[in-house]
């Protein structure tokens, strides 16, 4: 049950209008996190610039994995279901890799250990060991990679909180429970 209502469009701050105007444009609709996080314009202007710029980081398939694999340590449900429909219709992963980026995996050996690296950046808060550092170093990822990955975490943790705390419905098409997968 939402504990907060998400905006309607008469309800939008100034200041959050534009962006989530935007975002509807590009989505087709409103989705409910978005007219929910619009409230703050600061927090949600901020997070939409994050976003923009992290697009730019790696490559989408990557980018969605690593969502889906925050998403499951968080316990974000609304998240699992966009990350999930992302994943499959912008990133074009097969049903299997979504599944397996839930756990912390990729069927693509570099892939898989960007996505093994922030799961473990996100399960021990950033304190990865040398091995965990040295492990996705090998797998072709630069310092500059690795900080990409670490911003992929924490703006994917900012929504994971937010949606565990405000509980906005959801209006993207159900996943089973991690127990499940």
């Amino acid at each position: 049950m939402p504990r907060t209502a998400a905006l309607k469009p008469d309800q939008v701050p100034a200041e959050s209008k534009p962006t989530l105007d935007a975002f509807t444009k590009n989505i087709g609709f409103t989705p409910n996190m978005m007219a929910t996080f619009a409230q703050s314009p600061i927090a949600f202007n901020a997070w939409a610039a994050l976003l923009g710029a992290l697009s730019k980081a790696l490559d989408v398939k990557t980018r969605d994995s690593i969502g889906l694999a925050v998403s499951e340590v968080n316990g974000c449900n609304y998240c699992l279901t966009v990350h999930s429909f992302t994943a499959q219709h912008m990133a074009r992963l097969p049903a299997d890799d979504i599944i397996l980026a839930r756990k912390g995996h990729a069927s693509d050996p570099r892939r898989d250990a960007a996505i093994q690296f922030a799961r473990k950046v996100v399960e021990a808060r950033g304190n990865v060991s040398d091995d965990d550092l040295r492990a996705v170093r090998d797998a072709g990822y630069t310092d500059a990679n690795v900080m990409e990955i670490i911003a992929l975490v924490a703006m994917y943790s900012l929504t994971n909180f937010l949606n565990n705390v405000f509980d906005p419905e959801k209006d993207f098409p159900p996943v089973a429970p991690a127990g499940a997968i």
